[in-house]
């Protein structure tokens, strides 16, 4: 079985690289956005929600502070990127979703990412494909269960 400390280099060494190559950054103006990095992670997470999410929600899931968000979806507003709507179940809150504008560029986005990484991995046997599609998901599950659990006093 290989050692988790193996393969921790492996994960810095991928982030580095998207970081340096600019990935997101060239992912956005192929988009034709013009967003700094916090605001297209609000914009990508409330466009992938299954419904419009309130600040705070969106806060949860990016791991950061609700009047960081609040700033961001700001600014997405005056771009014509998200609007707010009423809470059906709190006449007090809004809840925030993409506009079609937010959400035509978001699919730009990650179409762009999404062929950016098939192109990396095309020539991958499809076995090993399904594998990296399947381990990586639960990779994710596990950690980010883990910190929620960690977060809330349990672990």
């Amino acid at each position: 079985m290989a050692d988790v400390r193996e393969v921790l280099p492996h994960l810095a060494r991928l982030s580095n690289a998207v970081n340096r190559g600019r990935l997101t950054e060239r992912a956005m103006e192929s988009a034709g956005l013009s967003l700094d990095r916090p605001a297209m992670t609000v914009l990508l997470s409330v466009h992938l929600a299954d419904r419009p999410l309130r600040i705070g929600e969106i806060a949860e899931r990016m791991q950061v502070v609700g009047p960081h968000v609040t700033r961001q979806v700001q600014e997405l507003e005056r771009r014509g990127l998200v609007r707010r709507i009423a809470d059906p179940h709190d006449r007090r809150a809004s809840l925030i979703e993409p506009t079609e504008e937010g959400a035509e560029a978001t699919d730009r986005y990650t179409s762009t990412l999404v062929g950016w990484f098939t192109e990396a991995i095309a020539h991958w046997p499809e076995q090993d494909r399904a594998d990296l599609g399947r381990l990586l998901r639960r990779l994710v599950t596990d950690v980010t269960g883990r910190l929620a659990a960690l977060d809330s006093g349990e672990g």
